[in-house]
């Protein structure tokens, strides 16, 4: 059971950087839509907290091959939107409060916890970073809130549902 899990992970892992790395829509200041978080969302929906190594792993993997940085700031970003939402969405019935949910998370997590880290490591302007920070949530938030809606159309076993309770 536990290696299917870890083998499913790594599938979303790799999905995540392929998706990160190949499909990116440019806004602003070298600020893009991670595709990324779509695969995020589901994993999430699907096997909870335990999804969030294909965030952080697959955040940070897409990064090093994108741009040879390791990105301290968005790592820990997705570390809690990766446990808040794992922890909270599974038990969500409601597609509004899931939203609101991953809404309330990616704002924290990227408007927040990235960019306070971002500003301290590279001694920038705090303001300066906050509204970076929110554009880069609000475009990240899109394909997270698509896979969250996505996952529900999923077609999870019940052998698949047992092994969640375990």
């Amino acid at each position: 059971m536990r290696t299917r899990k870890l083998t499913v992970l790594g599938m979303g892992i790799a999905l995540y950087v392929v998706l990160s790395y190949t499909v990116k829509i440019p806004l602003i200041n070298q600020i893009r839509t991670d595709f990324g978080y779509l695969v995020f969302g589901v994993f999430l929906c699907i096997y909870g907290w335990q999804a969030s190594v294909v965030g952080v792993l697959g955040c940070i993997i897409s990064n090093l091959l994108y741009s040879g940085t390791f990105p301290l700031g968005w790592a820990l970003g997705q570390l809690f939107i990766g446990l808040f939402c794992g922890w909270l969405l599974p038990k969500q019935k409601s597609r509004v409060l899931r939203c609101l949910t991953a809404a309330i998370a990616v704002l924290i997590g990227i408007a927040g916890i990235k960019t306070i880290v971002e500003s301290v490591l590279f001694n920038l302007p705090l303001g300066l970073k906050v509204v970076r920070g929110l554009v880069a949530a609000v475009a990240d938030l899109i394909p997270f809130l698509a896979g969250i809606l996505i996952s529900d159309r999923l077609p999870v076993t019940v052998e698949e549902k047992k092994e969640e309770k375990t």
